[in-house]
């Protein structure tokens, strides 16, 4: 029965430690599933273990000290915990990291074909972008002026565009509305949702901004001080007081602001 769970999972995260320096504990046990085909969010506030855990996966906590010192991560049903980064990005593992890190000395194009994997043919690139610039018009508007100029929507745009051009099994986004418009926040959600159900591509989501994060997922995950408190469907998550009144800016007539959000405790914290 487990075999059968682990096949429909892209990935399986299982009761994962990670520590800093051998002494800082950023995640407690935390174990997330991914199914295939699906988009699934982590929520939390700043700080709370979120980007770590994304790390993990993609093998970038060597880069900051960190390591995993308990649990598994499978990707595919294969266990990559030990897995180098390069090797787990061969595999169909993409990482965006939070802060639109674009070549700001190319142009959008430019870009892209320097994110493309070695051995790409040609004819594969160009199909890639065409694929990625009908997506994303605005880039294919844009392709050939220098990315350092691009508005921070279109960087983000770009950076979402380096990724697919890998053609990665697993997206895994970091804050992507970070600093962004909500107007931009919604058409970037959007697209992201059009690549998922068009391309079943499998994305995990990393977000502070949860009321536009479970819009688009089927699930998320709640992570406070490097644990997961918190597990369900997108929609139950909406419905839950908790969730409404600590992550999506009021519950119960509760303005965000007012007095009873900083009052009342969150119960998985009592």
């Amino acid at each position: 029965m487990q075999e059968k769970v682990e096949a429909q999972n892209i990935l399986s995260m299982n009761s994962i430690e990670v520590l800093y320096d051998n002494v800082l504990l950023a995640i407690k046990g935390v174990s997330v599933q991914v199914p295939k085909g699906e988009m699934i969010a982590l929520l939390g506030s700043n700080g709370a273990g979120k980007s770590t855990t994304l790390k993990a996966i993609s093998g970038l906590l060597k880069a900051e000290r960190g390591r995993i010192s308990r649990g598994e991560i499978k990707f595919e049903g294969t266990d990559i915990t030990e897995m180098l980064a390069q090797k787990r990005v061969e595999m169909g593992i993409c990482h965006v990291i939070e802060g639109r890190r674009v070549f700001e000395h190319l142009t959008p194009d430019e870009n892209l074909t320097a994110a493309a994997p070695m051995g790409m043919s040609k004819a594969t690139l160009n199909a890639e972008k065409e694929k990625i610039y009908s997506f994303f018009p605005r880039l294919a508007e844009r392709k050939n002026s220098q990315a350092g100029y691009l508005s921070g929507g279109e960087q983000q745009m770009l950076a979402i565009g380096r990724a697919l051009v890998t053609q990665p099994s697993l997206l895994m986004l970091d804050e992507p509305s970070l600093g962004l418009a909500p107007f931009l926040v919604e058409e970037i959600f959007g697209i992201i949702k059009q690549i998922n159900q068009e391309q079943g591509l499998s994305v995990l989501l990393v977000e502070q901004n949860a009321l536009a994060a479970l819009e688009i997922v089927s699930e998320g995950y709640l992570i406070e001080n490097g644990r997961v408190v918190m597990h369900g469907a997108a929609d139950a998550l909406k419905a839950n007081s908790d969730i409404q009144e600590f992550y999506l800016g009021g519950g119960e007539g509760t303005n965000f602001h007012e007095v009873k959000h900083y009052s009342r405790r969150k119960r998985w914290l009592s």
